[in-house]
């Protein structure tokens, strides 16, 4: 069966291998693909993996072949799931793949917020050191997490696996989702006392259309002067400009964003020059280790199809 790979490089920009899907199925990787190139390059494949190509309803149906969407991510919304149902076309996904990496990122944003170590290190390399008068000096305020309060909104596998590192820096941990828990974990609050309580507010769902843009300069206004806004979930969740005002107007303290509303953000984006924003690009989920999970459960999604006994499906 042919399998096309329609955008393979942020999933293996050449440190990892093809080797094993190319042992059991008549493989095609295309790095990158822009839009008016993917039905032509996708024409015969009966299965395709996307990571952030979408594939609407229009694009499916001019694809006859084709029997497997697998998304090389736990999101599937670039997905059109009711034109591949009724097509009877798959869709799997690769579910729980990055939970320890986010986690891990979202507190080197947080520790960054903290502590400043890029913004020290580049003093103390430039010279500010050695003409300091002291034998010591910080040029921002350092903030030490323990005791401090975090708030998770969205309280899936990342949220709790962020949960439990809080909990180890001494962390009051309290969390918000569609439904309370049972969990020794953390604590619930609604969504505005999360905001108002909280000196960290770190955000762990998924985007969808009921909660596009819900952090926006009313709720980020419950919040304490001195606190930190993360989000390594999505950028559609949060109203970017209203987010820039508030650190822009000393509303909130500071920002750690991985994600943005369009990838790779527009030029001009408030964002990206937003008063002590830090922003990295979308690569929480990018360790070797995680991208080599991903590579596993595709293939073992790729072998169930085949198979006849499919797994990760979210539209079967």
């Amino acid at each position: 069966m042919k399998v096309v790979v329609i955008d393979g490089y942020p999933l293996n920009p050449g440190d990892l291998s093809w080797k094993a899907f190319e042992e059991e199925f008549d493989l095609e990787v295309y790095d990158r693909t822009e839009p008016h190139l993917v039905a032509e390059r996708c024409a015969g494949a009966g299965i395709v993996l996307t990571n952030k190509v979408a594939f609407d309803r229009e694009l499916i149906s001019r694809l006859p072949e084709l029997k497997l969407i697998n998304v090389t991510a736990t999101g599937y919304n670039i997905i059109d799931i009711e034109a591949a149902k009724e097509r009877e076309v798959m869709v799997c996904n690769v579910p729980d793949y990055s939970t320890d990496s986010v986690a891990q990122h979202t507190f080197a944003l947080i520790l960054e917020l903290a502590n400043q170590v890029g913004r020290h290190s580049e003093s103390a390399r430039s010279g500010g050191w050695q003409h300091s008068d002291d034998f010591a000096y910080a040029l921002t305020p350092l903030i030490e997490l323990s005791g401090k309060t975090i708030g998770l909104v969205g309280f899936g596998n990342i949220g709790q696996r962020t949960a439990r590192i809080a909990s180890a820096f001494g962390m009051k941990v309290l969390y918000h989702s569609r439904t309370k828990k049972e969990t020794d974990l953390a604590e619930y609050r609604d969504l505005e006392s999360l905001f108002g309580e909280s000196d960290i507010v770190s955000l762990h769902l998924p985007a969808t259309p009921a909660n596009a843009g819900f952090v926006n300069a009313a709720l980020l206004r419950k919040m304490k002067r001195s606190s930190f806004f993360i989000n390594t979930a999505r950028g559609q969740l949060v109203n970017e400009a209203d987010l820039a005002a508030a650190l822009n107007e000393g509303v909130i303290a500071g920002a750690g964003v991985d994600v943005f509303s369009v990838e790779p953000p527009r030029q001009g984006n408030p964002l990206l020059s937003a008063k002590n924003c830090i922003v990295t690009p979308h690569n929480a989920w990018m360790s070797r280790e995680a991208r080599e999970r991903i590579m596993q459960i595709t293939l073992d999604n790729l072998l169930g199809f085949r198979d006849a006994r499919p797994v990760n499906l979210v539209n079967g």
